[in-house]
């Protein structure tokens, strides 16, 4: 591993290593969290860290690092290392180019510069760390951007007293967001000639009835769930596939619907109860979906304070991320990190070394505080 000499230059190499999430198209061969993970224990180690790889997939593990100090309460930095897919991007995805005053490619800004941020701030506070009244932990969670399978396995096996998850919040605190539910939708039927569509079943019309439900009905109760942090909660209809040829009936459409939940809306059991609905129009429909909970964290939390010691306020936020997970389980969580939302996630992603530079002042003035 060549050492980075500054903040930038972590978040260059951070982004050079590619580590696409493989679920859908990720546009690249280079997916997994493998490598990047493998890199961040040798920085960690040089920062003074014990640091292990937890395999949470196979060749995706966490990256699980502390600074020991027994006893103590612990707070914990966790940002992902996976990204979403670099397919359509319009500028070398993994190419770290420094130049306007930011740094480019996938990841910059969602979430490998909160993570530069963090690391930086860690590695120029390693020597104060064992007096903090804390014990410090850095987590790189694995498969954020589907199916959160890190958090969920980091959060079964450890306690935390206070969690802040890595995400491009303009150093802002997000200590509510919305949960969400990816769900998909299956109808078949039974393929025919379409010049006797009475001999086949045309799934197609199986899932516009599906649909038809989840626009009127579903649609007017979100709405209606209201929230004065965060809004209503929303859904959209984001993907539809069936049929093969048009003078063939076709045997299987397939559906997603994108869910967000305010936390009063957002139950365990509400996707079986969406199911159970939907089988009285279409008794054979398929649903699978892995629901995130919402967030909520007391924005009175003496860390929270601490943080807004160091400049940032309290907001909520429309979309959601790890914390949900450790916040699910009793652990005070929240999101925050340099750089904007916005950014994520888009054909020329970028963090501007600005904004990147005081990410790290910010979480070195927080250590400072605890």
């Amino acid at each position: 591993m060549i050492e980075p000499r500054s903040v930038v230059e972590l978040l260059q190499a951070l982004v050079r290593i590619p580590s696409v999430n493989p679920h859908g198209d990720p546009g690249t061969d280079g997916v997994g969290e493998g490598p990047i993970a493998e890199w961040l224990v040798g920085f960690l180690e040089s920062c003074g860290a014990e640091v292990e790889l937890r395999e949470v997939l196979p060749g995706r593990p966490n990256v699980v690092a502390r600074w020991p100090a027994p006893g103590k309460p612990r707070v914990l930095f966790a940002p992902h290392t996976d990204t979403v897919s670099v397919g359509g991007m319009t500028i070398d995805p993994f190419g770290g180019e420094l130049r306007d005053g930011r740094i480019w490619g996938r990841g910059a800004s969602d979430t490998k510069g909160p993570m530069a941020s963090m690391l930086w701030a860690l590695r120029a506070s390693r020597d104060q760390l064992a007096d903090l009244s804390h014990e410090i932990w850095f987590a790189g969670l694995m498969s954020e951007e589907a199916d959160q399978h890190g958090s969920r396995a980091l959060a079964r096996e450890e306690r935390f007293d206070f969690v802040i998850a890595g995400e491009p919040t303009g150093l802002d605190v997000v200590y509510a967001h919305k949960g969400s539910a990816f769900f998909n939708i299956t109808t078949r039927g039974r393929a025919g000639h379409a010049s006797r569509p009475d001999l086949g079943e045309n799934a197609i019309d199986k899932m516009l009835d599906v649909l038809a439900v989840i626009r009127t009905e579903f649609a007017a109760e979100f709405a209606a769930q209201r929230d004065p942090l965060l809004g209503a909660s929303t859904l959209s209809i984001g993907t539809i596939r069936g049929g093969t040829k048009t003078n063939v009936i076709p045997d299987e459409c397939e559906a997603s619907v994108d869910m967000r939940f305010v936390p009063a809306h957002y139950q365990p059991e509400i996707i079986e109860s969406f199911r159970r609905r939907l089988e009285l129009v279409c008794p054979d429909v398929e649903i699978a979906a892995i629901p995130a909970p919402p967030l909520y964290t007391d924005p009175a939390h003496p860390l929270i304070a601490k943080l807004g010691e160091c400049g940032a306020k309290p907001i909520g936020a429309p979309w959601f991320c790890d914390a949900c997970y450790f916040a699910e389980r009793g652990m005070p969580a929240v999101a925050m990190g340099p750089g904007s939302i916005e950014q994520a996630h888009t054909k020329d992603e970028w963090m501007a070394v600005s904004d990147l530079e005081e990410g790290v002042e910010f979480f070195r003035s927080f250590l400072a505080r605890l």
